[in-house]
């Protein structure tokens, strides 16, 4: 690994040939630099994932601190929506 680089490097031989183990790193969260010749040519990197459960307390705490919504202010918004999609591209 090179000083300079916060992940481990692994040429592609490696990708190649410890392919599993090295997906199994990355679904753990581990990222590694790929190299190709001695060049580095890019990054394998785990992606983020979603939270789709929010606890209820969680949910409370933020939408005490939520910014108060003026329902006609949201209205107005959603009427410029529906009038710009009313209007027909192709009518020109």
């Amino acid at each position: 690994m090179d000083s300079m680089t916060a992940q481990p490097e692994i040429t592609q031989r490696d990708l190649r040939t410890r392919s599993k183990e090295i997906m199994d790193a990355v679904q753990g969260g581990q990222a590694f630099t790929v190299t190709r010749d001695g060049h580095r040519v890019g990054e394998l990197i785990p992606l983020r994932r979603r939270r789709r459960f929010v606890p209820r307390a969680e949910f409370a705490t933020m939408s005490r601190t939520a910014p108060d919504i003026s329902r006609d202010a949201f209205r107005d918004d959603q009427d410029a929506v529906v009038e710009q999609e009313l209007d027909d591209p192709y009518a020109r």
